[in-house]
């Protein structure tokens, strides 16, 4: 499942490629994927895009007058390519974009003067796919009420923003009394992290999954705030060099713990735990997370 970093990345290179130009073709090939009628699909042509940003694990782009809210789920993915590019299989929205009409504002340093931007003058699409379907992508009109479900009121701030201090942190931990990797995926808690990233967290923090908040030393509520910074920042780090240009490739493989059960910890050496539950695996080392 994408996770903060994979989306911080997409995002990035969304905005960059895309901001300042106008959509000139929108389809749904897949439309059990959108949440939106036709009409309201095929209004959004002519729309300049101002903005492509991350909210937790949604992607949202910030049309003139519209939005899009992109929800991948499981095995959503985005593409950007070239309009006679051939189209990936379970492509399920692919929205066309027509040469920029002006620069973008705020893009990220990374993706200044990349080779995998494409030109002013060229047209480019964003296509998202996929398989399962489980993903959706929301279209919503100015004007319009339509539910998203876990956007904006759900969600807590996200694990990697400057507003989420450590005194916010140790605010809003105390609410949340449960396991550990429970914790850190609980998106009312904090947003953007899933599955793979807390185990990554957790183990930076050498705490176990299965600690209770509750059993936290102040000193280790400490030291797990201070692991998700660090852990989040660094995969982003590893991401902006690997990822470009194909947006839709999820790397995981530098990952020091998640999915890696039977190899010895890359800290102690003890051999990695790995227990799965409804199709989830979680990894962690029983000699340094206590």
């Amino acid at each position: 499942m994408p996770e903060l970093p994979d989306l911080a990345i997409v995002a990035d290179a969304l905005h960059a490629a895309l901001a300042g130009r106008a959509i000139v073709r929108a389809e749904a090939p897949a439309p059990l994927a959108m949440r939106g009628t036709p009409t309201e699909l095929a209004a959004l042509v002519g729309q300049e895009l101002r903005e492509v940003h991350r909210r937790g694990k949604f992607i949202l782009l910030e049309l003139e007058r519209d939005r899009i809210a992109v929800n991948a789920m499981l095995t959503g993915r985005f593409q950007l390519a070239a309009p006679g590019d051939k189209r990936p299989p379970s492509t399920a929205v692919v929205l066309a974009f027509g040469p920029r009409l002006s620069p973008p504002r705020h893009a990220a340093r990374w993706t200044k003067g990349a080779a995998w931007l494409p030109a002013d003058t060229a047209e480019a699409e964003v296509r998202y796919r996929d398989p399962s379907q489980m993903g959706k992508v929301y279209l919503l009109p100015a004007g319009v009420a339509r539910p998203v479900a876990g956007l904006d009121d759900d969600q807590g701030p996200d694990a990697d923003s400057p507003a989420l201090t450590l005194d916010v942190w140790r605010e809003r931990i105390r609410r949340h009394p449960g396991e550990l990797k429970s914790l850190l995926r609980n998106q009312a808690f904090v947003a953007g992290i899933g599955n793979a990233y807390s185990d990554e967290i957790l183990h930076a923090a050498k705490l176990s999954p299965m600690r209770r908040r509750s059993s936290l030393a102040p000193e280790e509520v400490d030291a797990l705030y201070a692991a998700t910074r660090t852990t989040l920042e660094h995969a982003i780090g590893i991401l902006r060099e690997r990822v470009p240009p194909t947006f839709e490739r999820q790397v995981r493989d530098f990952l020091a713990v998640h999915l890696r059960g039977g190899e010895p910890c890359p800290r102690c050496g003890t051999r990695l735990t790995e227990i799965s539950s409804r199709s989830e695996a979680t990894t962690w080392c029983r000699g340094c997370q206590r």
